[in-house]
């Protein structure tokens, strides 16, 4: 989904595109071996928004191209709202936390926090 309003934070995927909302963010944009799927949005606001949904995650045993990709429940914040530097009059959304309520990757701790790309 683009972005709309104009006025409204978006969060930019690997493609350097403007998201509101998405159902699917890639974090991996390297490998795509993590990405998070079934995204719902309780809020989306000017200084964050927070979604649930799956991480799914390559476990990458025995090594990541043989691997398995599973999914853990997941919380989901973007926050740290800044300018974007392709549409500097534009905000978008420059930190993605996540908090892992059950099980989770073995590599990850229970809450993890991603510097965003833009």
């Amino acid at each position: 989904m683009t972005a709309r309003p104009d006025d409204e934070v978006v969060v930019v995927d690997c493609f350097m595109k403007a998201q509101v909302r998405p159902s699917e963010f890639l974090i991996a944009c390297g490998d795509g071996n993590s990405g998070l799927t079934q995204l719902r949005w309780s809020s989306w606001g000017p200084r964050f928004a927070f979604a649930s949904g799956l991480n799914v995650v390559n476990d990458c045993k025995p090594y990541c191209a043989a691997g398995t990709f599973r999914s853990y429940p997941v919380n989901v914040r973007l926050e740290r709202p800044e300018a974007w530097e392709k549409a500097p009059d534009r905000q978008r959304y420059g930190q993605l936390h996540l908090s892992f309520p059950g099980s989770r990757p073995e590599h990850l701790p229970p809450e993890v926090t991603y510097r965003l790309w833009g």
